[in-house]
């Protein structure tokens, strides 16, 4: 998809995330303002460049790496409720706080991705 095209569609799929995660979880925009920017970013790459979510570069060939990387995965992925729970935060904006870390990850991932398909000839 071209950028010109791209760019429109990302803003749009930004702004609906967003706007679900104020309807639905959050009950103040700018934390769901932040979601929208972190997923529109997101899903620029992924339209600009034609690139795979489970198409990431992050591959490891020693075994204590991997372990590693499945280690800080599972803290990512478990972090934000933990810390929900841990400031007593009310269950929706503790999910709304895993939808950003989640859009977090998932731009740099794609983003990463993006800029190895550049290098490649």
């Amino acid at each position: 998809m071209s950028v010109d095209r791209s760019l429109p569609f990302a803003t749009l799929f930004g702004l609906l995330v967003g706007c679900l995660a104020y309807q639905f979880l959050l009950s103040d925009w700018y934390p769901a303002l932040a979601i929208a920017a972190v997923y529109a970013g997101a899903a620029y790459f992924y339209f600009a460049f034609d690139i795979s979510v489970l198409e990431t570069p992050v591959e490891f060939d020693a075994r204590s790496d991997k372990i590693g990387y499945a280690i800080g995965l599972f803290g990512l992925s478990v972090g934000p409720l933990a810390i929900g729970e841990y400031a007593d935060v009310q269950q929706p904006a503790a999910i709304g706080l895993f939808v950003w870390i989640f859009g977090m990850i998932l731009f740099l991932l794609l983003v990463t991705t993006a800029a190895h398909h550049q290098d490649i000839p």
